[in-house]
């Protein structure tokens, strides 16, 4: 195996745990704004997603960036819907105003 792909791995390991323990460790208070920081985040893996999808490499990479915009498209739309209704918890009704 080459040293490069199992160094790739590891930091993916890595990365994996870190964002769990972190996860694991937010109040419920701050999830909100926390889902929004993620939606953020998937907006750059959008770009590179449509870098990767148009490529001038093998055709392997234009499917693989393709599906990763799927999948980082789904995750952004899915979180701004998560995070617009967690929002609408918090938003008084125009019923008790009166």
């Amino acid at each position: 195996m080459d040293a490069t792909i199992l160094f790739s791995i590891y930091i993916f390991a890595l990365a994996i745990f870190v964002g769990f323990e972190l996860i694991t460790k937010v109040p419920p208070l701050l999830h909100t704004p926390l889902m929004s920081g993620s939606n953020a985040i998937s907006g750059i893996t959008v770009v590179g997603a449509l870098i990767s999808a148009g490529a001038e490499n093998v055709a392997l990479s234009k499917i693989l960036g393709f599906l990763a915009l799927i999948f980082a498209m789904i995750n952004v739309v899915g979180g701004f819907m998560v995070t617009d209704r967690m929002l609408e918890m918090f938003k008084k009704d125009k019923k008790d105003k009166k």
